[in-house]
């Protein structure tokens, strides 16, 4: 896990490639790297949340992870 970012979570690097293809985003959009994606995974590894964008420029808003993250901590 990286804590280069000055982040107060985990962000995973993934240079090899190896989650996104376990994760399904490898490749979508049939351009040989991975789908713009965001995962949100608990404690337990449980995929709590995931947004996966149908082009380079689909992101989810930060705010609507920021929301996400605030439901799942109830």
């Amino acid at each position: 896990m990286a804590t280069h970012s000055g982040s107060a979570f985990p962000v995973l690097p993934d240079p090899e490639g190896r989650v996104v293809r376990q994760y399904g985003v490898y490749d979508l959009l049939g351009d040989g790297v991975s789908a713009p994606a965001t995962f949100i995974v608990d404690d337990e590894r449980v995929i709590r949340w995931r947004h996966v964008g149908k082009d380079a420029a689909a992101r989810p808003p930060s705010g609507q992870i920021i929301n996400v993250l605030r439901s799942i901590g109830k």
